[in-house]
């Protein structure tokens, strides 16, 4: 039987994510969300897609009807991808997101090093250290947990080898960024070229070119110039760095490496928890000294507590309505017999579950009433002590087996039709909820059928079971003993009874009163939409300006952590900025979700503290941190709400055009009058514009005169600036991207920038003795540059932060 906390709402989806490093959203919308998103159309099943553009990121959304084969919908949007990839950039990569849900993020860890450990070199551990240790060592034996599907990693850096070249050495020697480049991936390369027999033996014959040392890579060749080789080390560094990052994790008011296990749809998210954790705890064993895993949100303490919250209201409603059935009933075995109906019916409702795969959750199991469950019971019991009373009374001496059984198969059937009745009409009240569909379908048709699963079976019991168990067990002398509390409620309910009778009137008049009153009251109810479940733990989202860096936000994530960390009730808070490696939860850059773990209430300085109190603290708390706009939620609620409307926020409100600044215009007119609607906080608008673009715009003309195409402008740019991957260095079961480009003080100097020399092609190389035409930092003779200032021009201006689209 799965058990989980709630219900799984979400809906039938599929995530296609597209990794493009270096595109800017106007670049990510029209190159590739566009001809991805409009492939989609069409699908068996579909219900709706939407999409968000942002820098380095697509993040497609396809929506299916409920019942749709979460599998066969997959196979069919590979299908389309693999239809539209010739239309995309060469140098994107898009994937699907992994098969989980709302409720798939069931385990999360962190993994740091204590100040004093050390590696083996004798220097400390780094997060770039931290992070190859759980890229290539931690996650590959988690992903062997039956159950997860995904195990996703953010934080600390992915470790590069960093070709690093000196743009004027390059030019010296007539190279160019995209020669480093070939020359890297054509000598290190292993290949095979088949086999020969010789002597009845098999020879297997291998090329061996691939680099097993770093520093080897200083010695490949890159060309000659004048008679003379020219290797690496002549115009570049080799040195190891880190990846261009687009997220961040945060524990504690320090940045770690942040572990996040998802669970497959289906699985038993309590066993899939339990079988992550005993897997941490062995691969902690073989890490390096120093070096811990520490877990920071466990599903299964949320599990357990909903468990035990139902386990608690069942037994303690099953015990009182034993105790109830034995003071009225007068029989301890008649009460046994009708309690025992309790166990006997969950036993089936338990199976029903099974077989239609509902999980056991605070809904699906919290509505079981088990008043409701033995009254059918109650009412063939009774009877029957009843008719075996008056029958021992008329034969004068205790019935025979034969006697029992027909006697009370008569007290059966005298009852069994208001019995059913009553049954049935109370299911009949459940059967409209199984009409639901969508969120609320998800949320309450659960509720509903195992309440009918129950309702049903107990039927069942009471006109099968009982009956028997009576006749069998309750021998000998039966006598109805009329317990004190029914003789009191008898001789009142007469009481009442004629007292009514004779003043109709005024009773009918009196009855329509408490109705409107009722009516009345019921219109003062505060309602919602679905009941909100105390997960115990609370999620802050900080939202900053756009354009803020992945190193400022982090900094004030920080900030945010230590600031929290002082409220005594918190135990602990991490938080993940910007975006994972695998997009499930695509945010920027200037974006935070931090969780906020808080302690059990036996360890809070004032246990009588509301929940509702806490929550004013923190927010007094954050609203002394300048800098964000915060929005308090819990970490399900906030990941239920995302995926399933695209909205981190219990109501969205959608706006469609065709232009950016009417629809932001547009939006903060409706945000204005939301702002006055009462009880609503929080009113945001999306932040999707005011990211700042250095944008380097290739004068055509310019580039021309000086026989240089758009592109290869371009391409030196974009080598320089973003890098280019020239393969992979195998170290082992390691796998380090190799990296080419400038080093990291040149990138983030606009100045430089403009500086940065574009060789001129060959054919408008001058030739020796002729004065310099363009500029030449070598001396007449030398190969022929151009800086970029000259062919471009470089400007900083505001651009959208994410483009979002709904069905194309």
């Amino acid at each position: 039987l799965p058990i989980d906390a709630v219900p799984d709402i979400t809906n039938v989806q599929v995530q296609v994510n597209t990794s493009a490093p270096g595109y800017s959203p106007v670049e990510v919308e029209q190159r590739i969300t566009f001809p991805l998103e409009t492939a989609m159309g069409g699908l068996p099943g579909l219900d709706y897609t939407r999409s968000i553009s942002r820098y380095g990121l697509s993040q497609i959304t396809v929506v299916f009807v409920d019942g749709t084969d979460i599998y066969r919908a997959r196979q069919l949007i590979g299908e389309r991808i693999q239809a539209v990839s010739g239309e995309l950039p060469p140098d994107v990569e898009t994937a699907m997101g992994p098969i989980s849900t709302g409720l798939g993020e069931i385990y999360m860890y962190s993994m740091e090093a204590n100040p004093a450990a050390r590696k083996q070199d004798g220097s400390a551990y780094t997060l770039s250290d931290i992070r190859a240790l759980h890229d290539w060592v931690v996650r590959p034996q988690l992903r062997m947990v039956s159950g997860v599907v995904e195990v996703n990693a953010i934080g600390g850096y992915e470790r590069q080898l960093h070709i690093v070249p000196d743009p004027y050495r390059l030019t010296t020697f007539n190279l160019s960024f995209q020669d480093v480049v070939e020359a890297l991936e054509a000598n290190n390369v292993n290949v095979g070229a088949g086999y020969i027999e010789r002597n009845g033996e098999q020879y297997l014959i291998r090329l061996p070119g691939q680099i097993a040392e770093a520093t080897e890579f200083s010695e490949v060749l890159l060309g000659t110039h004048n008679g003379r080789p020219i290797y690496v080390h002549d115009v570049a560094e080799v040195t190891f760095g880190k990846e261009l990052r687009t997220g961040a994790a945060t524990h504690n008011g320090k940045e770690t490496v942040l572990g996040t296990a998802v669970m497959l749809i289906g699985e038993n998210s309590r066993d899939v928890a339990v079988a992550i954790d005993e897997k941490l705890d062995q691969i902690e064993k073989s890490l390096p000294d120093g070096v811990r895993i520490e877990t920071l949100y466990d599903r299964t303490s949320l599990i357990q507590k909903t468990v035990a919250t139902v386990r608690t209201n069942l037994v303690e409603g099953a015990v009182l309505v034993i105790v109830v059935l034995f003071v009225l009933l007068r029989n301890i075995r008649a009460a046994l017999i009708t309690a025992a109906v309790i166990p006997l019916s969950m036993l089936i409702t338990v199976t029903g579950m099974v077989e239609y795969r509902i999980s056991a959750n605070l809904m699906s199991l919290g509505a079981i009433d088990f008043g409701l469950i033995v009254d059918g019971a109650v009412i063939i019991v009774e009877n029957c002590l009843r008719r075996l009373s008056e029958e021992r009374k008329r034969f004068g001496h205790a019935l025979s087996t034969k006697d029992r059984f027909a006697t009370v198969i008569e007290a059966t059937r005298e009852v069994m039709t208001p019995a059913m009745f009553g049954s049935f009409i109370i299911t009949v009240v459940y059967l409209p909820i199984l009409t639901l569909t969508g969120v609320e379908g998800k949320m309450f048709a659960p509720m509903a059928t195992t309440v009918v699963f129950a309702l049903l079976s107990a039927m069942v019991l009471a006109l099968t079971f009982v009956p028997a168990a009576i006749a069998i067990f309750v021998r000998g002398d039966v006598e109805e003993k009329e317990s004190p509390v029914m003789r009191w409620a008898q001789r009142g309910y007469e009481s009442a009874l004629a007292l009514a009778l004779g003043r109709q009137k005024t009773v009918a008049v009196a009855a329509g009163i408490l109705v409107l009153v009722a009516a009345f009251g019921a219109t003062r109810f505060g309602t919602e939409f679905i009941p909100r479940l105390d997960e115990g733990d609370v999620a802050v989202q900080a939202l900053r300006v756009p354009g803020t860096s992945l190193s400022q936000s982090v900094d004030m994530q920080m900030q945010v952590e230590k600031a929290l960390l002082e409220i005594p009730e918190v135990k602990d808070v991490f938080a993940r900025t910007g975006t994972a490696e695998v997009a499930t939860d695509a945010m920027p850059p200037n974006i935070s979700d931090a969780y906020v773990m808080i302690r059990p209430r036996d360890e809070w300085p004032d246990p009588s503290k509301s929940k509702a109190e806490l929550l004013r603290e923190l927010d007094e708390v954050l609203a002394t941190i300048p800098g964000a706009n915060y929005e308090v939620s819990q970490p399900i609620e906030l990941r239920f709400n995302e995926l399933i409307s695209g909205v981190r926020s219990d109501i969205g409100i959608k706006i469609f055009g065709d232009n950016m600044e009417t629809l932001l215009a547009s939006a903060n007119e409706v945000a204005a009058v939301v702002r006055r609607v009462e009880g609503a906080s929080g009113v945001q608008v999306e932040q999707v514009s005011g990211l700042p673009v250095l944008s380097i715009q290739v004068k055509r003309d310019a580039a021309a005169r000086l026989g240089l195409s758009i592109s290869e402008v371009q391409q030196v740019v974009q080598t320089a600036m973003g890098g280019a991957r020239a393969g992979t260095f195998y170290e082992g079961d390691w796998r380090t991207p190799i990296i080419v480009r400038l080093p990291e003080d040149l990138r983030q100097d606009i100045e430089r920038l403009r500086e940065l020399p574009i060789p001129l092609p060959p054919e408008h190389q001058p030739e020796q003795n002729l004065a310099p035409a363009s500029y030449s930092p070598f001396g007449e003779g030398m190969p022929r540059i151009v800086p970029l200032r000259e062919v471009a021009d470089i400007r900083l201006a505001p651009g959208p932060n994410q483009i979002s689209r709904e069905n194309g």
